[in-house]
């Protein structure tokens, strides 16, 4: 499986969103801050992810939810949780 996903940090409310063919590999990557975007940002939760089968379709979702209307689909998928912060 292939997946696309967003954390949000705790600090600032920043979103992240990235691609992956091991979640928990790449999550735990994050928090041993061998990221440089996540280390600088701090603590961090997984707030939303989708799987894919085809790891071109996971690329097209991580493009296309950092395009303009891609972040505003995203926040309406995640509207009760993003109103809620």
């Amino acid at each position: 499986m292939y997946y696309f996903y967003v954390l949000e940090f705790v600090r600032n409310k920043k979103l992240y969103k990235g691609f992956t063919a091991d979640l928990r590999t790449r999550i735990a990557e994050h928090k041993s801050g061998k990221s440089d975007f996540t280390s600088r940002n701090g603590n961090f939760k997984l707030i939303f992810y989708e799987a894919f089968v085809n790891k071109k379709d996971a690329v097209a979702a991580e493009k296309y939810f950092k395009t303009g209307h891609g972040r505003e689909v995203l926040k309406d998928k995640l509207n009760h949780y993003l109103g809620e912060v």
